[in-house]
């Protein structure tokens, strides 16, 4: 259950927040320019590539990796393929993780690594492999790490990962933590703007931080419910079953996200789908079990004990609408002829990468939130 008075208290969500999610959030913007300015540091701004790569390969743990691959697909659009290398191993430790180039990789392709941790024995064996192909590999990792040396070792690029601008904190690691993926996304933007299958000169980056600054202003914690989109939001899901329907190049990878963060930080199921497929998808959902007015058993048992079952509730993420076809309509007519009630988050004018920045930085203050209020003992 959520308590939605928690939301409304600052401080009681201070004490909650344990591993002190809001402030990872809070700091995303701050995470950007530390991160950009490692990029530039390191030498990113000023590479001279002979060419675009073919390919390009993303290799990582977890959540935030999952995102960066995502991501960088969604921006690179035809510039190349994308392609995320998924861990095998039998646990989710860094010593048990493994990973392996595809056969056809070579030496025209590229391989970025991200990683909160460094510690991975086979994220090293990775750069090792693709060294020996002929692979040219670029990874973000924390300053003082095994992969590092690993990255250094076969003549790879490394960029420190961008810490907390004010200390450490769980979150700061955390694969699904706020600030993790921008702090591991930002210099690879900077190095995919130099190769030419992105645009994110300096200033864009720039007006991404600005971007995340303005919007953590809006969903901090201070900001009363009914006017902090990240709070309405929170308190719309509890008790249901989002069912995120994405328009757009950049909603879909937050989405995604979405879906992803909400499951691993607040233990709540979510399912993700782009329009116009979204609706044949889960259409059924808002006729079945899980339907508004949903109830298979006996009317007249005694309710007082029993929990809130889950309704689906759909939240409607877009890119701010540049003309052509939408299937908006269509999805709030098929919700709404379900009795399923529409949340929608739509960002302000600017461009993709503002865009991209404003869903996720209010999706992700919205899963802390739910987090925060729905901890046993909030």
């Amino acid at each position: 259950m959520l308590d939605e008075s928690l939301l409304d208290a600052p401080d009681a969500l201070a004490r909650a927040d344990r591993r002190d999610l809001l402030r990872g959030a809070a700091e995303a913007g701050a995470r950007v320019r530390t991160a950009a300015r490692h990029a530039t540091e390191a030498g990113i701004t000023e590479l001279k590539p002979e060419g675009r790569p073919r390919a390009v390969l993303v290799a990582g743990p977890g959540t935030a990796a999952t995102g960066v691959a995502d991501l960088i697909a969604a921006l690179a659009g035809a510039s190349a393929p994308v392609t995320r290398i998924h861990p095998i191993g039998v646990a989710p430790a860094p010593g048990a993780l493994r990973w392996t180039l595809p056969g056809w990789a070579g030496s025209v392709d590229l391989l970025l690594i991200a990683t909160a941790d460094g510690s991975e024995p086979g994220l090293a064996l990775l750069a090792e492999q693709a060294y020996r192909r002929g692979c040219t590999v670029v990874a973000v990792a924390p300053l003082r790490s095994p992969l590092r040396e690993a990255v250094h070792g076969v003549h790879g690029l490394v960029v420190p990962m961008a810490s907390a601008p004010h200390g450490e904190y769980d979150a700061e690691t955390s694969a699904a933590g706020p600030g993790t993926l921008w702090a591991l996304f930002t210099p690879l933007l900077a190095l995919l703007d130099r190769v030419g299958l992105v645009t994110a000169p300096a200033e864009a980056l720039q007006s991404v931080a600005d971007r995340l600054d303005r919007t953590a202003e809006r969903c901090g914690p201070a900001i009363a419910t009914y006017s902090n989109p990240a709070k309405t939001l929170a308190a719309e899901l509890a008790d249901s079953l989002p069912l995120i329907w994405t328009e757009g190049d950049a909603a879909g990878p937050v989405g995604r996200r979405f879906a992803s963060v909400l499951a691993e930080l607040s233990g709540r199921p979510a399912l993700a789908a782009a329009l116009p497929e979204a609706l044949p998808a889960h259409g059924g959902l808002l006729a079945g079990a899980f339907a508004a007015g949903a109830d298979p058993d006996d009317f007249f048992r005694d309710r007082v004990e029993d929990t809130e079952p889950l309704h689906a509730r759909v939240v409607l993420l877009r890119d701010r609408p540049t003309g052509g076809l939408s299937a908006a309509p269509a999805a709030r007519e098929l919700a709404l002829g379900h009795d399923t009630a529409i949340s929608e988050l739509e960002p302000e004018e600017g461009s993709t990468l503002e865009s991209l920045a404003e869903l996720l930085a209010v999706t992700d203050f919205a899963a802390v939130y739910l987090a925060l209020a729905s901890a046993p003992g909030a």
